[in-house]
């Protein structure tokens, strides 16, 4: 069975740095989930670009298709070392989890990963190997539905030294914070968010160092599948509601035409609340056995509005567009099934120019959604 890999991360620039010297770079292809987190020597311009060079081969190199075992060995032999300190320019974090759950961690002088496991800390078991001269370690296992892997830079585990706590957090106490934040039904980005709040509550608001973490977490995927307007050929109606009706996840439909056409499928009625009408947009409708139901393009529009100026789901829903832009911000898997059928009242030259171009407008919310990590399918028919 395949998994699904949420992902979140942050990064706290050293007080009075303008650019961190922690670099992140997460990548998914379609048989894995990469995530890289390298520490520059030092701080400011010049551990940034040492750090983003170190993710970026790493990933790269992954995404060609190169083992990790050949990409530890490229960066062991490609990072410089300071002459002066005897330690590597750039320290790195590097995981791979496979769509099957098989997943290996690869660390090179970084604090080691927290793997969290049913509210508690897991160990993988490591084993150390020398790379091109640099020991590094490494661990191999099977990730499961809600595990949480944790990698953070060590100006995590350096927080409050010297201040709020002499000796900093320690790993063993950020490890503790975690089996308390990391329970069932939290969300990544909501670990990220905490973790990188006390990070920050413990440096006083002024970092001594960048602390940088990306925080993974493994479950079931959620999905959602949008029927978006009637088929341009009528004979293909029956069509298009199976493939709506017979994929998991919500469904929503979007159109008064398309609507009628699920409702008959399902032998049932589309109720209109006219309730939820405001100036500039429809009422929405409810079908039974349909999570939601809405106008068309007018509808559609809107929530490209919302997912373009906001990245995050919207708190009070008060009508069907932040409904939907809602639901798909919450989605990891998206499909939408546009039909090709043309309503004339969408001709109208005094109507935006976009609602006249219903495949326009799901394109590009297609391809702001893929920009959020969601992995989204568009079918026209």
């Amino acid at each position: 069975m395949s998994v699904f890999v949420e992902i979140s991360h942050f990064s706290l620039p050293k007080h009075g740095e303008e650019l961190p010297g922690d670099s992140i770079h997460v990548a998914r292809t379609p048989g894995s989930v990469i995530a890289a987190l390298a520490d520059g020597l030092g701080s400011g311009v010049k551990a940034s670009i040492l750090s983003t060079l170190t993710t970026r081969i790493a990933v790269t190199l992954l995404k060609g298709g190169a083992s990790l075992d050949n990409v530890v060995e490229t960066l062991g032999s490609t990072l410089p070392t300071c002459k002066v300190r005897k330690i590597a320019y750039s320290t790195f974090t590097i995981v791979q989890v496979l769509d099957g759950g098989d997943t290996y961690i690869a660390e090179f002088d970084n604090p080691p990963t927290f793997i969290i496991r049913d509210g508690r800390i897991f160990d993988p078991g490591t084993r150390e190997l020398e790379v091109s001269g640099k020991r590094v370690r490494e661990a191999r296992l099977k990730v499961v539905d809600g595990d949480f892997i944790v990698l953070v830079s060590d100006g995590v585990i350096h927080a409050g030294v010297g201040g709020v706590m002499n000796l900093g957090w320690q790993w063993s106490n950020v490890a503790r914070y975690l089996e308390e934040v990391c329970q069932e039904g939290v969300s990544a980005d909501t670990v990220s968010e905490r973790l990188s709040r006390v990070t920050h509550h413990l440096y006083g608001g002024s970092p001594g160092d960048d602390a940088t973490g990306i925080v993974l977490h493994v479950r079931r995927p959620r999905s959602i599948t949008v029927l978006a307007g009637p088929p341009r050929d009528r004979r293909d109606d029956s069509v298009v509601t199976r493939e709506l009706l017979s994929e998991p996840g919500k469904k929503v439909v979007c159109g008064g035409t398309t609507s009628l056409i699920v409702a008959r499928a399902l032998g049932t009625e589309v109720d209109v609340d006219l309730d939820t009408m405001t100036p500039d947009l429809p009422p929405s409708g409810s079908i039974k056995g349909i999570d939601l139901v809405t106008e068309g393009v007018i509808t559609l529009s809107k929530v490209l509005d919302i997912v373009r100026s906001s990245g995050s789901v919207p708190l009070f829903r008060r009508n069907a567009a932040e409904e939907l832009a809602g639901m798909l911000l919450d989605s990891d898997k998206i499909r939408f099934i546009v039909g090709g059928a043309i309503n004339p009242a969408h001709q109208n030259p005094g109507l935006p120019h976009n609602l006249a171009l219903k495949a326009q407008v799901v394109s590009e919310l297609a391809r702001l959604l893929e920009q959020r990590g969601k992995q989204v399918e568009l079918e026209f028919h």
